[in-house]
């Protein structure tokens, strides 16, 4: 059975749970709270080599049409 996402209490699936993954709407609401207070975070993709340099390549071209 699964269980809340924020509680971990057991719950039912869809559609007899309308607020799956989670127990209830105030489970439902802590996690939102959680996301918007910043405390989960989706983690940056790994720059890969060249990049940065790909990076200052732009911003010469840009100074280059500015001028």
């Amino acid at each position: 059975m699964a269980r809340c996402l924020t509680c971990k209490k057991p719950i039912a699936g869809r559609p007899a749970n309308p607020w799956s993954p989670f127990c209830g709407e105030r489970c439902k609401l802590i996690d939102l709270g959680k996301w918007l207070g910043e405390e989960y975070r989706i983690a940056p993709a790994p720059s890969q080599e060249g990049d940065e340099q790909e990076q200052v390549n732009l911003d010469e071209d840009e100074d280059k049409l500015v001028h």
